[in-house]
């Protein structure tokens, strides 16, 4: 790998990490979104949970919660990429979790958000209108 002009090299994701008020509360959303769970450790107030087979995953952590829960505006955003984005919102919808709005038009085909108990985004997105770029390629 080439260092950047900084001379720093971003070798890849470690780990993406979301605030949230309440652990138990995390783990029951976040299970909810078909994310398998790695590892809790109720002690620090973490979770870990796998974000398909990339290495990196989505650690949430216990703490203070600054901005109001529930809307999502100004909050941190994780898109994760799926077969059809469409197909996921109904089967979300089945299972009680509400999306932020209908799935919308990306540039790659189609994404649909959802937000945690605490503002923090989870998006599903496709590349059905790109598959050459998506993983599926």
């Amino acid at each position: 790998m080439t260092p950047t002009e900084s001379g720093i090299t971003v070798l890849g994701v470690d780990n993406i990490l979301f605030t949230v008020g309440d652990l138990d509360e995390a783990v029951e959303f976040y299970a909810a979104l078909g994310l398998p769970l790695a590892f809790r450790m109720d002690e620090p107030g973490i979770a870990l949970f796998r974000l398909g087979g990339e290495p990196a995953g989505l650690l949430v952590r216990r703490g203070e919660i600054s901005a109001a829960a529930g809307s999502g505006e100004g909050r941190p955003r994780l898109w994760l990429e799926v077969a059809d984005a469409r197909v996921t919102a109904r089967t979300l919808r089945e299972t009680g979790v509400a999306a932020l709005a209908d799935p919308f038009p990306v540039a790659t085909g189609w994404t649909v958000e959802v937000v945690d108990p605490w503002g923090n985004v989870v998006g599903f997105t496709d590349y059905t209108t790109m598959p050459e770029r998506g993983r599926g390629a």
